[in-house]
């Protein structure tokens, strides 16, 4: 966006960000801020930015590209701010117009395998490191109701998890035992494929990376530890695809999954 915005000051005439800034009436700084990507600017800054350069036909592309800037990186914190119930919520419509899921987890297992329990201690950890509404309970209501779209024909569900997922209690033992065990029973499912990559295992170029989610090939959801990163550039989406394709490589399934699975459990006793 700053790259943009540059390039229309330079194409009508002004130097430098600082003559822009003079003529608009702003801060000298402002201009060079935006330039910079250090702040994001509003519809009203894009509009006198166009104005003075006598740019206006650019207007809506611009304001277009502002906002998909906007919706890309969204803070925990704002999101959160309506309650954890809404963030639960507001994902529906895009599961419902998925076909297919691909999800990596290197931190929890994925939403859509959780616990009641296990999901109200995770979310309980959420609450209280990020100061989020305390909604926990219609929160865990939320996601296990999404959990419906498993069942929903003409879908496919990819999961992949790293190992250590699988031995990082939450909450505690008998809330692990549980989760463990949801996951030998949903990997049964016709439409469900589960893929444990085990520790140890020459990596490649398969690194553990963020915990990420593919719906169909239209948009990736990352998680931040600060945001949720919305990723729908066709050249970002193959990386993420790339990426997946390379830890399903190293991943086991089956079997050998299940082993991996009731090992954990074992290890709880």
């Amino acid at each position: 966006m700053g790259k943009r915005l540059r390039e229309i000051r330079q194409a009508a005439g002004f130097t430098t960000a600082r003559a822009l800034a003079a003529r608009a009436g702003w801060h000298e700084s402002k201009s060079s801020r935006i330039e910079n990507g250090v702040t994001l600017p509003s519809e009203t800054d894009i509009r006198v930015w166009a104005e003075v350069c006598c740019a206006e036909d650019q207007v809506p592309e611009l304001i277009a590209t502002a906002r998909g800037i906007e919706e890309m990186y969204v803070d925990w914190r704002r999101l959160e701010r309506a309650g954890l119930r809404h963030v639960q919520e507001s994902v529906l419509p895009l599961y419902e117009r998925t076909h297919r899921f691909r999800f990596y987890q290197s931190w929890v297992v994925p939403g859509l395998l959780q616990t009641p329990g296990y999901t109200c201690s995770v979310l309980e950890t959420v609450a209280s490191l990020r100061e989020a509404p305390g909604d926990v309970a219609d929160a865990v209501a939320a996601r296990m109701a999404r959990q419906h779209i498993l069942h929903s024909a003409g879908r496919r569900f990819a999961f992949l998890v790293e190992e250590w997922v699988l031995r990082t209690v939450i909450g505690n033992s008998e809330t692990m035992a549980a989760q463990l065990g949801r996951l030998i029973t949903t990997a049964s499912f016709p439409s469900v494929s589960l893929g444990v990559i085990p520790m140890g295992v020459p990596r490649g170029r398969a690194w553990p990376t963020e915990s990420f989610s593919i719906f169909d090939d239209d948009q990736v959801g990352v998680e931040l530890v600060s945001a949720h990163l919305n990723v729908r550039q066709p050249v970002g989406i193959v990386e993420y695809v790339r990426t997946f394709a390379e830890l399903a490589g190293i991943a086991v399934d089956g079997a050998q999954a299940r082993k991996l699975i009731t090992s954990a459990i074992d290890a709880l006793e």
